[in-house]
């Protein structure tokens, strides 16, 4: 006959402290989930902690560079099927004309007067990380030279226009580039809406920004 040990039970944890450890765990979930996986996934930093650990920057840059890959994948252009070749019309044999009537002229509307010229200067600051957008309204085949510089710090920019009541998230790039100090040029607009550019500051310090357009538009406001 074998003699089978039986465990003490004084060295089974308790109903109480298996209840003390899960809501220890429970809490620790929580802390975790609020101060690290909240800021560095969704930008989300309801006490703080996240931004001082640098997280919450962490959870705003991806998604900010998900928006940005978004924008760049819709403004793709969509290619088109090569329009198929018509047949050829058969023309009907000319009958004898009796008498041919003389047309009288037709009076041409009048050309829609074009906007007068504007010019405008705008100083804006952005802070590390932040964007800012300034918007031209023009109409079509509007055209307006621009020009702006930084203080020193470079920033990523987009020049673009969206036209009136056009697909969601649709835009025209007229040029862009990244981690320049400065640009200057013309741009006609190909459709009647807002025109403008988009500036966002990726360094770690202040960038001051300084705008002067000259041209044929209807209005001039910063966005954001």
């Amino acid at each position: 006959m074998f003699n089978n040990q039986r465990p003490d039970t004084n060295d089974l944890p308790s109903t109480a402290q298996l209840l003390r450890s899960t809501v220890i765990a429970l809490i620790t979930a929580g802390v975790l989930l609020v101060t690290v996986v909240m800021p560095s996934e969704y930008a989300l930093d309801p006490t703080g902690v996240g931004r001082a650990l640098g997280l919450t920057q962490m959870g705003e840059l991806k998604a900010t560079l998900a928006q940005e890959a978004a924008a760049e994948e819709a403004a793709q252009p969509v290619a088109t099927a090569p329009a198929q070749a018509q047949p050829p019309v058969q023309q009907a044999p000319q009958q004898p004309v009796a008498a041919v009537a003389v047309a009288e002229p037709v009076a041409q509307p009048a050309a829609e007067p074009k906007p007068a010229l504007k010019s405008d200067e705008l100083t804006l600051t952005l802070k590390p990380g932040e964007a800012s957008e300034v918007k031209l309204e023009m109409l079509n085949k509007a055209t307006v030279s621009y020009e702006w510089s930084t203080n020193g710090a470079p920033v990523n920019h987009d020049t673009h226009g969206e036209p009136y009541n056009g697909p969601n998230g649709y835009f025209h790039s007229y040029s862009k580039g990244k981690q320049v100090k400065g640009d200057k040029g013309e741009f006609s607009a190909i459709f009647d809406g807002t025109h403008g550019w988009f500036w966002r500051n990726r360094s770690n310090q202040d960038v001051t920004i300084t705008l002067k357009t000259t041209g044929e538009y209807l209005s001039f406001k910063r966005m954001m």
